[in-house]
């Protein structure tokens, strides 16, 4: 299992669009991932459960990861938030 705590660094947070392309980077692994915001943790591969945590600019999320490409995923996912969502 790999952890990573990280900030969004875009204005709008994880909505709408920039939680599509999220989800959609997610669902390249086989592992297991979640996103965690104030100990709420959803599944990562879930448009609603990811709006549902209301994230915004600023707001410091955990990427838990757990499964045979955790290390790739969580690269990839990471790339992704700090690229503001422009990968």
């Amino acid at each position: 299992m790999v952890v990573k705590d990280i900030a969004i660094k875009n204005t709008v947070g994880l909505h709408a669009r920039p939680a599509t392309f999220f989800i959609q980077k997610a669902n390249e692994f086989s592992s297991f991932i979640w996103v965690e915001k104030d100990e709420r943790k959803v599944n990562a591969k879930s448009l609603l459960g990811v709006l549902s945590l209301g994230i915004e600019g600023g707001t410091t999320i955990k990427i838990i990861v757990d499964g045979p490409d955790e290390k790739e995923a969580v690269e990839a996912l990471t790339k992704l938030v700090e690229s503001g969502f422009t990968d």
